[in-house]
């Protein structure tokens, strides 16, 4: 399997595990499971990125990735301007989503980066829960 291929298998599985994540409680024994892939995706993620690419964070992507005029009225973000692994996991977590044919709209960017966060930070309520119950 070439590095493409496993970006684009690692971010699929990972968007699954958040929706699975999504509907449960922190401490809820059912996400164990759930926790215990996302950690596999994250070490699998850390063995990959050590030493070879620096991964921006959310705040360095709002501030790095510019958006442009479309003639349609609206603003859009080229996907080629948003650097890997970024651009796979807005690319799953937007399936479906209508976009203009250059480029995504700057609306649909910014809601996947908030929805990051938020999901960052349901994550680690779990992983919090899990660990206050040793």
């Amino acid at each position: 399997m070439n590095h493409n291929e496993e970006l684009r298998n690692r971010e699929k599985a990972r968007r699954k595990a958040f929706w699975a994540l999504a509907s449960l409680p922190p401490g809820d024994p059912r996400a164990l499971d759930v926790l215990d892939v996302l950690d596999g995706i994250e070490l699998s993620e850390a063995d990959e990125i050590l030493g070879s690419v620096t991964v921006l964070s959310v705040g360095e992507l709002r501030d790095a990735i510019p958006s442009e005029p479309h003639p349609i009225g609206c603003r859009i973000v080229r996907e080629e301007n948003i650097p890997q692994p970024w651009r796979e996991r807005f690319l799953h977590a937007s399936v479906g989503s209508t976009r203009a044919t250059e480029g995504a709209y700057v609306h649909d960017w910014e809601k996947f980066l908030n929805e990051w966060e938020h999901e960052m930070q349901h994550l680690q309520n779990h992983r919090d829960a899990q660990a206050a119950r040793g």
